[in-house]
């Protein structure tokens, strides 16, 4: 799950330093694609049952908030290339 989570800021950062909007998009994807394996786990342990109930519903939470930003920001990004 640790490897997860940071492989979405990891993917996001690498996807900002490439020189094609092209290639930011695809790293953002790969960033959502983490997220959701992030979320996955957190199901996973919901289900089992594994770890802290209330720790598992917040992280879930947060990782919600971090699929939304996500979304907006590749939205954002396809927007400014077509400008």
């Amino acid at each position: 799950m640790r490897r997860a989570g940071v492989s979405v800021a990891s993917n996001i950062a690498e996807g900002y330093g490439r020189t094609s909007t092209g290639e930011y998009l695809q790293f953002l994807g790969m960033a959502r694609g983490s997220n959701l394996e992030v979320q996955t786990q957190l199901e996973i342990a919901r289900k089992l049952p594994l770890g802290n109930p209330q720790e598992i519903e917040f992280t879930d939470g947060l990782s919600g908030e971090v699929g939304k930003m996500l979304v907006g920001l590749m939205k954002n990004v396809k927007a400014s290339s077509k400008r």
